[in-house]
């Protein structure tokens, strides 16, 4: 079983984010943490010009430099390097299956708060059956936790909440599990959101018939309940924050996540001819969210 906590490394802002986050991440676990550089080889001619054919040394040097202040940052933990050759992607989802999880950074939109996914977390995200959690550039340990007395962010002070995306017609025991598992570490709560909306035969009069919605929004809502019901059996500690609400599912996730600090949603895999893919209700919350984001893969 893997017991190692990895993330892919290149000396951005946003993977040295994703790196920390990671550090943090095998503390609460008890984990080993690795870090991957991948190095994607470039063809003969060019790597015979020297300033291309310095490139692997200076990547040994930022993984090198990288692993000691992580070791000194977060004592400790164990943490190994290593560099690895090959395209990105493929990479980092071929070593994905080796670790507990896969850490990954993304860039921060400026001025808005959000990821910009590479096609190269895109692609890990879509063909790794582990979860993945993207990181975006800037995250601070401080901004997954609540206001101290003083209205400051603060490391010391509570976690704030767990999110997790929940589709009840579906509930992946593999994906509830690990954010009743993430709060459980944290010791904070979990908010569930689950977004409804009316079969398509129910649609079409439903703004005019306030009673009809009402029941259906009390069916939603007792269909949820059920479904957590032995999660919450299963992890006493967790305080379980319940919202079935109407509409977009995307949409209450990307507004919850200001107030998270993990987001938790699911992938299906499909293994197709066709190629995999990322559903619109994660493609939109890994773009959107403000708040480190795991995407986990279920059968």
């Amino acid at each position: 079983m893997p017991r190692t906590i990895t993330v892919g490394l290149d000396g951005s802002p946003e993977s040295r984010a994703a790196a920390e986050w990671a550090a943090r991440e095998a503390k609460l676990r008890g984990l080993p943490l690795k870090l991957v550089n991948v190095w994607e080889p470039v063809p003969t001619p060019m790597a015979q010009a020297p300033l291309l054919g310095a490139e692997p040394q200076q990547q040994g040097s930022t993984r090198h430099e990288s692993a000691e202040g992580l070791r000194l940052r977060h004592p400790g933990i164990e943490i190994t390097a290593e560099q690895v050759s090959g395209r990105p992607g493929e990479v980092l989802s071929r070593i994905a299956d080796d670790a507990v999880l896969l850490v990954l950074g993304s860039r921060g939109l400026s001025g808005v708060g959000g990821f910009l996914v590479g096609s190269v977390g895109l692609a890990v995200v879509a063909h790794a059956e582990r979860p993945v959690v993207l990181v975006r550039a800037g995250e601070q340990a401080a901004d997954e936790h609540l206001m101290d007395r003083t209205g400051i962010p603060s490391a010391a002070a509570p976690y704030r909440p767990v999110v997790l995306g929940l589709d009840t017609d579906d509930p992946d025991p593999s994906l509830v599990e690990f954010a009743f598992d993430a709060a459980d570490r944290r010791a904070t709560s979990l908010r569930v959101v689950h977004g409804w909306n009316p079969p398509p035969y129910y649609a079409y009069g439903l703004s005019s018939d306030l009673e009809l919605h009402t029941e259906l929004a009390r069916q939603e809502a007792a269909t949820l309940t059920e479904v957590l019901r032995p999660w919450r059996q299963k992890f006493p500690a967790v305080e379980v924050v319940e919202e079935s609400r109407y509409g977009t599912a995307a949409i209450h996730l990307v507004d919850a996540s200001r107030e998270a600090s993990l987001v938790v949603v699911g992938r299906r895999i499909r293994r197709s001819p066709l190629g995999a893919r990322i559903g619109p209700i994660t493609h939109a919350v890994l773009h959107h969210a403000t708040a480190p984001v795991a995407v986990v893969a279920h059968g």
